[in-house]
């Protein structure tokens, strides 16, 4: 009789990004669906990755990263959140952002235990928690603009009550944690034993002069979290997948543990010309205001069209309302729209285990223009 598999993953299949990306692709749609830039990142990092490899640094560095890239890390975490972590103990450079919250969670959890994960939400999070046998504990956020309920959450923990998943800013809505959601998670996660894994790939990636609410500006929430970041999303090279996980020492070697035997060592080159490149703080410091201006682009854009549009305070997208307009499921829309009228955009229903039609769609609106103005253009004709 053959081998055979019995799938660790039955709910899962195709990823809605793959199938957009291709589906744009099949009709020649502009792709506002995957969030990922159509212009080119700086001309400077990438002939500092050339100047490494030409320098020779193209064998395996450390384990845990290229000790000058995470000593400029700690330097730039301690200007910006007033945090000292030590670049030995507690910084690991990851190949990307989704790699270290998996790592994280792996490191984590055991069967049995809950993860309360909020939704909508970035795809990786539940398959990743239930790959370790774990269990999410799902809580909505609040539409139309998705809040986080604390009560509900307090409901919500039982003593398998593991670890509290957060993203700010956050993948698909574009909403941020503020200093009432810190105040509220201070005071249910104090005098437990919950970790916090929060996904702060975005730190960089907001808006209108508000402050990014990081796990490491609070030394209570630091000390239970893991913290994961990617430079993809601040230098314009998602391809690259290469990122790093803060957290404290003794988290911190249990995470390098699972680490080790996964991928060992991550890109040399890019490590090496990325520890020059961060030492220029204006390319990640001025990254916001740059975003912003692609959002309010488009946003005056879409001014002419039927939809009704969100607000986004960080992050690559902005979400739209058409149920004035359509009572058609938000996948049979965005399809329709990709076929029929060339732009591809993604279903917030996507973003949830149990879909959720709300008739709300996601764009990437970190693009250039020119390709703002078609998208714009074209669904002025819905």
């Amino acid at each position: 009789m053959p081998a055979s598999i019995i799938s660790k993953l039955p709910d899962v299949g195709t990823t809605i990004f793959t199938v957009m990306s291709s589906l744009a692709v099949e009709h020649n749609a502009i792709n506002l669906g995957q969030g990922f830039p159509d212009f080119n990142m700086s001309d400077e990092l990438i002939a500092r990755v050339n100047e490494a490899m030409l320098k020779g640094f193209n064998q395996y560095v450390h384990m845990n990263g290229y000790m000058p890239l995470r000593e400029v890390l700690a330097e730039k975490i301690f200007d910006l959140y007033n945090t000292a972590v030590n670049p030995e103990t507690d910084i690991t450079i990851t190949p990307g952002g989704t790699y270290a919250i998996y790592t994280a969670l792996t490191t984590v959890l055991s069967p049995g235990d809950e993860v309360i994960v909020f939704q909508p939400g970035y795809d990786s999070y539940i398959p990743n928690i239930e790959i370790n046998g774990a269990t999410p504990v799902i809580i909505p956020l609040e539409y139309p603009d998705y809040g986080i309920n604390w009560e509900t959450v307090q409901k919500a923990l039982t003593p398998r009550t593991r670890m509290i998943m957060l993203n700010s800013p956050n993948n698909p809505t574009g909403a941020i944690l503020n200093e009432n959601d810190i105040n509220a998670l201070q005071r249910i996660v104090g005098g437990t034993d919950i970790f916090i894994l929060s996904d702060e790939v975005y730190e960089h990636v907001i808006f209108d002069e508000r402050p990014h609410l990081s796990m490491l500006r609070y030394p209570d929430l630091a000390a239970r979290s893991f913290i994961c970041f990617s430079f993809g999303k601040t230098y314009h090279c998602t391809g690259w997948k290469i990122g790093y996980c803060v957290a404290p020492a003794a988290f911190m070697k249990e995470f390098r543990k699972v680490h080790q035997f996964n991928v060992f060592s991550v890109d040399s080159p890019k490590q090496v010309a990325l520890a020059k490149f961060l030492q220029r703080k204006e390319q990640y410091l001025s990254l916001g205001n740059f975003v912003q201006q692609k959002r309010d682009y488009f946003l005056s854009m879409m001014a002419d069209t039927k939809f009704k549009m969100h607000t986004s305070h960080g992050s690559y997208f902005i979400l739209a309302s058409y149920g004035h307009f359509s009572d058609e499921a938000e996948i049979d829309f965005t399809m329709r729209l990709t076929k029929d009228f060339g732009v591809a955009a993604i279903p917030v229903s996507a973003f949830y285990k149990k879909p959720v039609d709300n008739k709300v769609i996601r764009f990437c609106f970190c693009k250039k223009e020119e390709t703002l103005e078609k998208a714009a253009e074209r669904l002025s004709k819905l």
